[in-house]
């Protein structure tokens, strides 16, 4: 089981804009079957954590709704709708007592930080990331939320292009 932290990231290093959007990224060309991509990193997975901002964007954006039939936990200080019928957490816990959780849930399979910001760096802080998984999309924002707001120290495990994603696999070493 490897906990993972894969997102897509402007060139200039942020993963939404200032305000939470990712409409830039949804107007990049990119092959759903092809190195590297979503769908096929998604087929690993046990369980998925994320942020509130993350879980809202994707509520509110998403045409099917919640995609999801991974149980998932929401950092969240707030009550939030869930949708129906899914396996859905709010949680203020601490990442330690999440991830083992979502481990326990996973039945063996790895686990997804989704999004980033603060909720990826805690888990980094508390050595809970193993890879860190980046798709560079030919794109700047200038500001915005950065792609990983902690200092580690990484080694490049693989790399590929997919259309106009440049993707990096990367092992997570450990706290600069």
């Amino acid at each position: 089981m490897v906990t993972h932290y894969y997102t897509a990231s402007s060139l200039d290093g942020f993963i939404a804009t200032a305000d939470h959007s990712l409409d830039w990224l949804l107007k990049q060309d990119i092959d759903e079957d092809g190195p590297m991509a979503y769908s096929g990193f998604r087929a690993g997975l046990g369980a998925i954590a994320m942020g509130a901002h993350t879980f809202e964007w994707i509520m509110a954006n998403d045409e099917d709704g919640w995609g999801y039939t991974l149980p998932a936990w929401i950092f969240s200080h707030r009550d939030l709708d869930l949708p129906e019928g899914a396996d859905v957490r709010l949680t203020q816990a601490d990442v330690h007592e999440v991830h083992a959780e979502m481990t326990a849930a996973a039945d063996g399979k790895d686990l997804w930080i989704v999004g980033g910001g603060e909720l990826v760096g805690q888990f980094a802080d508390a050595g809970l990331i193993d890879e860190v998984w980046i798709q560079y999309a030919p794109v700047t924002l200038g500001s915005g939320a950065p792609v990983l707001p902690r200092a580690l120290d990484l080694e490049m495990l693989d790399v590929a292009r997919n259309r106009n994603f440049m993707c990096g696999r990367y092992k997570v070493l450990g706290a600069l």
